[in-house]
């Protein structure tokens, strides 16, 4: 079976070729396309120039694909393209693609959801035993979230406000890093003292929620109300303070559900899961309870479509047999829930 995947959702225009056998998607081709030099200039993505860049891009890049993979559109089995949450506009862009290749070589397009996708993008890594505890943390998600079997999820916990990317990004903005902010921040605290400030991590308990914007405002004002005069290493002091912060109360959090939820697998994805500081103190926490630990290649933690289409997949196979064929009113998105996580 091959599967065609579709990611326009914020910043990056991916597009992607998967193989299932066996019942297990496999990367043929994984193409994905940075915006960061058109929105550097403004500090931050421009929904409007995300939109247009993803129009200039898409088409070439599905070119492309074929080009490297010798493939042809007549061969594919299923097109899963991102349907939110997102950007608009962006969305927009690939959900065209994809119902028009659909709809022109009479092949399945289903709708997926982003955060599915990066849960999915584990299943990339290794195979995965159910249950599986999944933290899920990004610029614009931070999600504890319970997974059964596919399709099935249970949201433990959330964040009640800033997601701990988007703080990653605020705060390295603050600090005069460049984007993406959350690898520039990882950067500078690899040299810097997690100890020179004493930040506050929230505590929501005995819920399973997170806070970023107390810890974002505290970290972002450090570097103004500081009298010091070694200014390179008071950023330096200043993100690793805050990182050493963030990531414990997430690891925190982990910790707990792991007790409150017997699983066989942690996991952790999203664009947050490619920083190695994270990855190390949830892999410790993995250790001392007793559970297998997995996390996608750097390159699969970003927005890509390989994970939109491996979740297009496993969500095409939980329909009955009988429902697996292309239908053209099967091409009305409206009529799926763009939230599979309860």
């Amino acid at each position: 079976m091959w599967v065609l995947g579709i990611e326009t959702s914020c910043d990056e225009t991916s597009v992607a070729l998967l193989r299932v056998q066996g019942g297990r998607p496999q990367i043929v081709q994984n193409l994905i396309a940075s915006q960061i030099d058109a929105h550097q200039l403004f500090g931050g993505v421009v929904p409007e120039i995300a939109s247009r860049k993803h129009l200039e891009a898409l088409n070439p890049m599905l070119a492309e694909l074929r080009r490297q993979s010798g493939f042809e559109w007549r061969d594919l089995d299923l097109i899963g393209v991102t349907h939110g949450p997102g950007l608009v506009g962006a969305l927009l862009v690939g959900v065209a693609a994809g119902k028009a290749l659909g709809y022109a070589h009479r092949v399945p397009c289903v709708p997926v959801n982003h955060i599915e996708g990066h849960i999915v993008s584990n299943f990339l890594a290794q195979p995965i035993t159910f249950p599986m505890l999944c933290l899920v943390v990004s610029g614009g998600h931070s999600d504890l979230v319970l997974m059964r079997e596919h399709g099935d999820y249970v949201r433990l916990g959330r964040t009640r406000d800033d997601a701990v990317g988007e703080a990653f990004d605020k705060v390295a903005r603050a600090l005069g890093l460049p984007l993406p902010g959350g690898p520039s921040l990882e950067r500078a605290a690899a040299q810097g003292n997690p100890l020179a400030f004493d930040f506050t991590a929230s505590n929501l308990e005995p819920s399973l929620d997170v806070s970023y914007s107390g810890l974002k405002t505290a970290a972002s004002q450090a570097l103004r109300k500081s009298t010091r005069e070694d200014k390179e290493q008071l950023v330096n002091d200043i993100a690793a303070s805050f990182q050493r912060v963030a990531v414990r109360q997430l690891r925190r959090n982990v910790e707990r559900a792991l007790q409150e939820h017997p699983v066989a697998t942690l996991g952790v994805c999203g664009g947050v899961a490619a920083n190695s500081f994270l990855r190390g103190q949830l892999e410790a926490a993995a250790k001392a309870a007793g559970v297998a630990f997995v996390v996608p290649d750097k390159v699969l933690c970003t927005d890509n479509a390989a994970m939109i289409a491996a979740a297009g997949y496993y969500r095409w196979m939980m329909r009955p047999e009988s429902e697996r064929v292309w239908q053209l009113d099967a091409l009305d998105f409206k009529t799926h829930s763009l939230l599979p996580i309860a």
